[in-house]
C-alpha cells in the first residue's frame, strides 16, 4: 500500500531540545554541589523524574518541579529560598529558549508537504509545545498537530487512522520507545533518526528484525526513502 501519511516527532528531531535539558541540569548540580557530586545529584534527579511523569507527564514544567523535590530531598528539607527561585528561574529560561531547527529540517518538510498528509506527533507541555512550534515557522506545513500525553502503540493507530490509516502511515523520530517501535506495533513505518542527546528514559533496543524500521543518519536521506519505499508498492 503506497504511503499517504508522515507523522514527525518534534523534540530532537525538527529542532534541539534536550541539550537545554542537560545544561540545565548541569547548573542544577553546582546549585546543589554542597550536598553530594553532580553525579550523585543527576541520579536523584532523575529517580524524581521517574516518580514523577505519571503524576506531571512530559516537558519542562515537571521538570523544574522534579529539581525543586529532589533539591528538598538532598538538602534534607533546608534547601535555601533563593536556590528554589534559581530553579525556578531556570525552568522559565527554558521555557523562554529560542527554538533552533536541526539540520534538513526545513527543507524535508517543504518537500514533503503536499504531497502527503504531514502530521505533528509530538508528547509534553501543550503550551510550550505550541509555543516551538510557532516559534519554529514549520506549523503552517502541517496538516495537523498532536500533542499527546504519552505515545503507544494505541496512540499511533488512533493518530493514523484518525488521518489515513496505520498500515499507510509513518512514523519519523529520534525516540525508539516513543516515536519508532509503537508506530510499528501500531502496523505504521518506523524511522529512527538518531540524536547525538537521546534522554536515558527513551533508550531500547533497535527493532532491526522488523520489516517496518528503517534509520537514517539525517531527515535530509528521508524523501529518498519514502521514495524508494513507494516503488515497493
Amino acid at each position: 500500500m503506497p504511503l499517504t501519511t508522515i507523522g514527525f516527532d518534534a523534540d530532537d528531531t525538527l529542532w534541539h531540545n534536550e541539550q537545554f535539558f542537560r545544561l540545565t541540569e548541569k547548573h542544577f548540580a553546582t546549585l546543589l554541589a554542597d550536598h553530594g557530586e553532580a553525579e550523585h545529584i543527576s541520579a536523584r534527579l532523575l529517580e524524581a523524574e521517574k516518580r514523577n511523569l505519571a503524576v506531571y507527564g512530559f516537558g519542562i514544567k515537571g521538570f523544574t518541579l522534579s529539581m525543586i523535590e529532589t533539591a528538598i530531598e538532598v538538602t534534607e528539607g533546608r534547601v535555601p529560598g533563593s536556590t528554589i527561585a534559581e530553579i525556578l528561574a531556570a525552568g522559565r529560561d527554558m521555557l523562554g529558549h529560542p527554538v533552533e531547527a536541526l539540520p534538513h529540517a526545513r527543507e524535508t518538510v517543504e518537500r514533503l508537504a503536499g504531497a502527503y498528509h504531514l502530521v505533528l506527533i509530538t508528547k509534553g507541555d501543550l503550551f510550550d509545545q505550541e509555543r516551538k512550534l510557532a516559534a519554529s515557522g514549520l506549523g503552517d506545513l502541517f496538516d495537523a498537530v498532536e500533542i499527546v500525553s504519552d505515545k503507544s502503540a494505541a496512540t499511533y493507530a488512533r493518530i493514523f487512522g484518525r488521518h489515513g490509516s496505520p498500515q499507510t502511515s509513518m512514523m519519523v523520530g529520534n525516540s525508539l520507545k516513543s516515536d519508532v517501535v509503537p508506530a510499528i506495533e501500531a502496523g505504521s513505518w518506523g524511522v529512527y533518526v538518531p540524536h547525538e542527546l537521546t534522554w536515558v528514559l527513551e533508550h531500547v533496543e533497535p527493532p532491526v528484525e522488523a520489516p517496518r524500521f528503517r534509520q537514517l543518519v539525517d531527515l535530509g536521506e528521508l524523501p529518498a526513502l519514502i521514495e524508494s519505499i513507494g516503488k515497493e508498492g
